[in-house]
């Protein structure tokens, strides 16, 4: 334009509405969204049966009159980052009934595992923890040796199978097989094979 400065003046820039941050954020990874979350709380309830894990995965397991509720929580120490695995730690106290009453306290470092191809349409995990300690407040007579023996501190072992739905990734049901032994006579030599029950749980992730 004839007479104009040529230095042009322009026109302040207006700043970015809230609907521009809207979309952005709609734009960023669904990781961002869907934070990992460290804490849950659960429950679980199963039957005993009277072989070891093994026995039980081969169809060897016959169930008997003693029962177990049970409130769980863990708590998510590591994540690798570039597999999908983490380190849990998971607590439990339970009831048990039927042929015993007793109140039993267990604690493990547990291993989850959830690379599995189908995740993405129905998520789903193993957990294991081979190595833990289980407290009873009574030695169950199913604990017993022939001569009568027991204790009440053993190696606490769990493995679980959970699912959840990949809209709601916070709710989790599992399958649970919940073990106390000696490990092979590790910790003593009784001869008992401690305690063995199948349980199925739900867990809620915070």
């Amino acid at each position: 334009m004839e007479g104009a400065d040529a230095t042009q003046v322009h026109p302040p820039r207006r700043r970015p509405g809230p609907w521009l941050a809207l979309v952005a954020g709609l734009l960023l990874p669904a990781a961002v969204w869907c934070e990992e979350k460290d804490w849950s709380l659960g429950f679980y309830g199963g039957q005993y049966y009277d072989s070891e894990p093994a026995g039980f995965s081969q169809g060897r397991a016959n169930y008997l009159n003693q029962y177990i509720v049970a409130l769980t929580a863990s708590k998510t120490l590591w994540r690798a980052p570039e597999w999908p695995l983490s380190l849990e730690v998971d607590g439990m106290v339970g009831h048990q009934f039927g042929t015993a009453t007793l109140q039993e306290f267990a604690i493990a470092p547990v291993l989850r595992w959830s690379g599995f191809p189908w995740s993405r349409v129905l998520p789903t995990s193993i957990r294991a923890g081979p190595l833990g300690y289980s407290y009873t407040t009574i030695v169950s007579p199913l604990e017993r040796s022939e001569k009568g023996e027991g204790s009440r501190h053993l190696n606490f072992l769990m493995l679980e199978l959970t699912f959840s739905s990949p809209k709601a990734r916070e709710h989790e049901v599992f399958l649970r097989l919940h073990h106390r032994c000696t490990i092979y006579d590790l910790l003593n030599n009784y001869g008992a094979n401690g305690q063995d029950f199948f349980a199925i749980g739900y867990r809620r992730f915070f």
